[in-house]
């Protein structure tokens, strides 16, 4: 399109108008159907849709422009709808999908389809684009924005452990779906993602989500595999977790699970430290570095040890996500 005529009259330059990619259409909680798309370039953009034709309705351009600019690598936009926390989630990818480009998923919600979309610092997203004075595809200008949910990381193995199996770890998973059951009020993220050491081969993984204290998912640590959000006891939780802080970086980089342990007075020790609580039958907050994280606690199936373990998923306000996953088989399946 460079050099050509573009749909609000001027000549089409790509680090203001839209990469006409990666379309998503959904209704909104009043019937109205919207479509939002683009990548890279001039940002995502949001159309009202004529749902007895499947065009855009007039009159509209490119449509509204909700976050991105500049050539600023983030594409994928996904709107779910929750009717819990009457909140528009628009999940999206940040960085670039291959192995070396530090693809990881971010969450950003407003309570209009077609925004404005906040995050949980309350950033305005309309505001979120690379810098026009730096080369393209300026990373550093997007990472701090957004709820980042799941980015490159590896479990690694414990030198104890009685099984001897591959680590498991994902490397720039991303360009995601999301899907929420009204039969079950299950709620799903799907994506592709490479693996530690593979190269740019890639599969499709399905993790739960779960809403934290604050309205915001938090992604459960491994795919899913028919778990339920399950009352837990405070001795079950206990014990020595791999740790993975998912940070706001866009990087190659892979996060290595380092050790920590959830002690019975309620501290963390290990490589970081600080306080934790199970709040009801399954919260968690931990306060870490003066930072307070908040989801909940899921037993799930560990496909490297074969058996079922005690995991954390949680958030802070900064938008840092981070998991836990126990070291041990969880023997016996009992609550407080």
């Amino acid at each position: 399109m460079w050099g050509q005529s573009s749909e609000d009259g001027t000549t089409y330059d790509a680090t203001v108008h839209p990469n006409v990619v990666d379309p998503h259409t959904f209704f909104d909680k009043g019937g109205d159907l919207w479509m939002m798309y683009g990548s890279y370039s001039g940002g995502i953009f949001i159309l009202a849709m004529d749902p007895d034709t499947g065009f855009p309705f007039p009159d509209q351009g490119y449509g509204k422009r909700v976050m991105g600019g500049n050539h600023s690598r983030i594409e994928g936009p996904y709107v779910l709808y929750h009717p819990d926390t009457d909140y528009y989630y628009m999940y999206l990818s940040y960085g670039g999908l291959d192995a070396a480009g530090g693809y990881n998923q971010r969450v950003v919600r407003s309570k209009n389809p077609d925004g404005p979309y906040y995050d949980s610092q309350g950033n305005d997203m309309i505001e979120v684009m690379a810098d026009p004075n730096l080369p393209l595809f300026d990373d550093r200008s997007i990472e701090p924005y957004g709820v980042k949910l799941i980015g490159n990381f590896l479990f690694q193995k414990v030198s104890d452990e009685p099984h001897s199996g591959m680590e498991h770890g994902y490397v720039s998973p991303g360009h995601n779906s999301a899907y929420y059951d009204n039969a079950t009020g299950k709620q799903f993220l799907i994506f592709h993602t490479r693996f530690p050491g593979k190269g740019e081969a890639h599969e499709i993984r399905v993790h739960q989500m779960f809403m934290n204290q604050d309205d915001w998912p938090v992604v459960a640590p491994y795919r899913y595999a028919g778990e339920s959000l399950d009352d837990v006891a405070t001795g079950d939780v206990i014990g020595d977790y791999r740790f993975i802080n998912h940070g706001k970086d866009i990087s190659a980089d892979i996060k290595e699970s380092t050790l920590i342990r959830l002690q019975e007075d309620n501290t963390i020790t290990g490589s970081v430290q600080g306080q934790w609580e199970k709040v009801d039958g399954n919260r968690v907050e931990l306060t870490i570095d003066g930072l307070m994280y908040d989801g909940v606690f899921i037993r799930q199936w560990d496909e490297t040890s074969k058996s079922v373990v005690m995991t954390f998923t949680a958030l802070s306000e900064e938008g840092v996500a981070i998991w836990g996953s126990n070291t041990k088989e969880v023997l016996v399946q009992t609550v407080d």
